[in-house]
């Protein structure tokens, strides 16, 4: 992991820079640093964040226009 900012978060992986936006993988935005650093590659072409059982597609995230479902956040209710 290289950056987080407020709009998502930035992974190198074999020299190639990866930005993954909140937008786009919302969640992700409320999940502590120690938990988003430990990804792993899981299967080969997947990245897996193991403290959120959280599996995704390298494809999807270099064009997620390819991959229109997006997952919802719930929103807390109140």
């Amino acid at each position: 992991m290289t950056n987080v900012s407020s709009h998502g978060f930035w992974l190198v992986l074999e020299g190639e820079e990866l930005f993954l936006p909140f937008a786009v993988f919302p969640w992700f935005r409320d999940t502590s640093l120690d938990k988003l650093t430990k990804v792993e590659r899981f299967p080969p072409g997947h990245l897996y964040w193991p403290d959120l059982d959280i599996d995704i597609s390298l494809d999807s995230i270099r064009d997620p226009a390819k991959f229109p479902l997006v997952s919802r956040k719930a929103r807390p209710a109140g």
